[in-house]
């Protein structure tokens, strides 16, 4: 739902810099004082800045507002369950000042779901709508993260990212809050949902959990956990929608235009199969994405689910607002956690749907080795490994597969728990910003 502002006072405010000197210049000189330079007047809907200090805005965290569904620190809304252990997680913060905008006048469309438009250009700054797939503005700024947009006649900023100079196409996506239009409980296949023709394996069915309590987000994350189809090796399905041969080696080779609709998976050093571990791991992280106030689809609870790559993708594009496939990988260097990124190959970031989401992807995929790293999880290199993958070929919702560790790296209870917060930590601050 789209959440009407209050009428502005009137009160006369200057603009975001657009290629502007003399703002840079004039915050220069307040920074040297120690003067944050912040010009927002206590106005409804969207205020007008001359300067915004993001590093600043950001240490305010727990004094701006909250995304829908959240609350301030301390309030019973965000008292963690005696069964979730709080972590050490704190996302990034930049000491950059708001990025200087090109001046645009044109008209784009928000490519997303529950996209913020905000009164700054941060992830602190104030929601005041959320807006859907398909609804125009009119972008007066550009910047690489930011968009100064026109909404009811205000300057607002959008998440560059989530903008797209054409029209998207009719996708069947999650809409606006999934959970609250679903049910719990078991969640079937739709023949009608696009790509799903493209499945070859889809009689088993996903389980959806609401939470409950004053903390719930309205949000839907689907955990899957990697693996465990009997018979899903036997069984090949499209790599890509369109029918292009993959651009990167991996499970299936580079050219191949097929690909396993479900591997078994590998086995741990100590002989446990992976597919139970990736099991596991989304028992965890399903418990404590519920006490945090999120709704989770559970893609697997068995040993063995009917539902191919594609199935699962499909699934979590129309049921969930983000997809996290488990995984360990088939090394044996305990070389760290990382997630598979959409390759820099122009002819794959042209493919639908790659090209309207791989860099929602990415966000995810960011957020989620950030929170791994807080809570004191090895991270492999960057965080990231392109990989052409099937799921992310397929996927219309921001989607990742993330690989926690190799053949050699712990996976025992404890090890799972600390995995677990670490992931819960990066879905939160993926949905804050």
């Amino acid at each position: 739902m789209e959440e009407k502002m209050n009428s502005e006072t009137g009160r006369k405010e200057g603009k975001a810099p657009i290629k502007r000197k003399a703002g840079a210049e004039v915050a220069k000189a307040l920074a040297a004082v120690g003067i944050l330079t912040m010009i927002a007047g206590a106005v409804g809907g969207c205020q007008k800045y001359e300067k915004l200090d993001i590093s600043a805005a950001q240490s305010q965290e727990g004094e701006s507002s909250r995304e829908a569904g959240g609350a301030a620190p301390g309030s019973e809304a965000q008292k963690e369950s005696p069964s979730v252990q709080s972590s050490a997680f704190k996302p990034d913060v930049t000491t950059e000042t708001a990025p200087e905008l090109e001046a645009r006048d044109e008209v784009v469309y928000i490519n997303g779901t529950n996209v913020n438009v905000r009164k700054a250009p941060s992830p602190n700054g104030e929601v005041v709508a959320r807006l859907n797939t398909g609804e125009p503005l009119k972008r007066t700024g550009y910047s690489q993260s930011w968009s100064q947009v026109e909404y009811q006649g205000q300057l607002c900023y959008v998440s560059t990212p989530y903008l797209t100079g054409a029209k998207p196409a009719g996708e069947t996506t999650a809409p606006a809050g999934a959970s609250s239009s679903v049910q719990p409980g078991q969640v079937g296949w739709n023949p009608d949902w696009k790509y799903a023709d493209f499945s070859k394996i889809h009689s088993g069915q996903a389980m959806l959990y609401k939470a409950e309590g004053d903390n719930r987000k309205g949000k839907v994350v689907c955990v899957n956990a990697g693996h465990g189809t009997s018979g899903g090796s036997s069984v090949k399905t499209l790599c890509h929608p369109d029918g292009t041969p993959k651009v990167t080696g991996g499970s299936t080779a580079a050219g191949a235009t097929s690909a396993i609709a479900v591997s078994s998976g590998m086995e741990f050093a100590d002989g446990t199969a992976e597919a139970k571990v990736t099991l596991a791991m989304a028992k965890v992280l399903k418990e404590k994405l519920l006490a945090r106030g999120f709704d989770v689809l559970m893609i697997r609870e068995s040993d063995d689910v009917q539902l191919d790559n594609i199935a699962r993708t499909v699934i979590a594009n129309n049921m969930a607002d983000c997809h996290i496939a488990i995984h360990w990988d088939s090394s044996t260097s305990d070389k760290g956690a990382f997630y598979m990124s959409v390759p820099n190959i122009a002819s794959y970031r042209a493919m639908e749907p790659v090209a309207s989401h791989w860099q929602k992807h990415h966000a995810l995929g960011d957020n989620l080795i950030a929170g791994l790293k807080g809570v004191g999880v090895k991270i492999f290199s960057d965080g990231k490994m392109e990989m052409d993958l099937t799921q992310t070929s397929y996927s219309t919702v921001p989607s990742v597969d993330i690989e926690l560790g190799d053949k050699v790296s712990d996976h025992s209870p404890a090890a799972l728990d600390k995995l677990g917060n670490g992931l819960a930590d990066g879905v939160e601050s993926f949905f804050r910003n």
